[in-house]
């Protein structure tokens, strides 16, 4: 039973410091900040299901996805790079992509992508579940889907209290918070890239 404690601690311990809820909220915040109270937690719970079912699957079937697919972890690193600095990009210097519009359809991009994928469910996420569940067996796999559920749970209640901050900043504060977490994710993307790419060069010399 010690053993079973302390597997589902290193495993809550490896997602949160992948997936960082605090760090989260903030780039949350940037992207919603305009949004009403009831539309931020529609966002907010959408990007947390996909988030939570796309985990479920790689941990469940694990490397089986990507053989199936003929997609490497590298690739997923590149891809995903390429999306979050161009969002950052827009964000740091104030402008709007369809995806920060008002409209329904938009809500549900933004639910997506990018805050599904790659911010929540990013490569550094899928990674850990797999390892943490390739590794072991059905136990092993209700861990990892179990304590990635609490960590769920918690971005969620963060998200929920990040429209206070929105409320306490103000419009200016919020454009300013805008920028940074757009800056912040432009440094992400890159680093997401800079990994892929020689994640792929390693793979491929190899």
């Amino acid at each position: 039973m010690n053993e079973l404690v302390q597997h589902a601690l290193n495993v809550f311990l490896g997602f949160f410091a992948i997936m960082n809820p605090i760090a989260n909220t903030a780039v949350f915040v940037g992207l919603t900040g305009k949004e009403e109270y009831s539309a931020q937690m529609k966002i907010a719970f959408k990007a947390l299901t996909i988030s939570f079912f796309i985990i479920l699957a790689f941990a469940i079937l694990g490397k089986t996805i990507f053989h199936l697919f003929g997609i490497t972890l590298p690739a997923l690193r590149i891809a995903g790079g390429v999306l979050v600095f161009l969002i950052g990009y827009q964000m740091l210097h104030g402008e709007s992509s369809k995806m920060h519009t008002s409209q329904d359809n938009a809500h549900t991009d933004i639910a997506v992508s990018p805050l599904a994928v790659p911010i929540l469910a990013g490569p550094g996420t899928i990674a850990t579940a797999m390892n943490y569940s390739a590794a072991g067996g059905w136990i092993e796999i209700s861990t990892t889907i179990v304590m990635f559920a609490i960590l769920c749970l918690i971005t969620f209640i963060c998200f929920v209290f990040g429209q206070k901050m929105v409320n306490a900043i103000g419009t200016s504060g919020l454009s300013i918070v805008t920028r940074l977490m757009g800056l912040i994710l432009a440094v992400i993307g890159t680093q997401m890239l800079i990994v892929g790419v020689f994640g792929a060069i390693g793979t491929y010399a190899n």
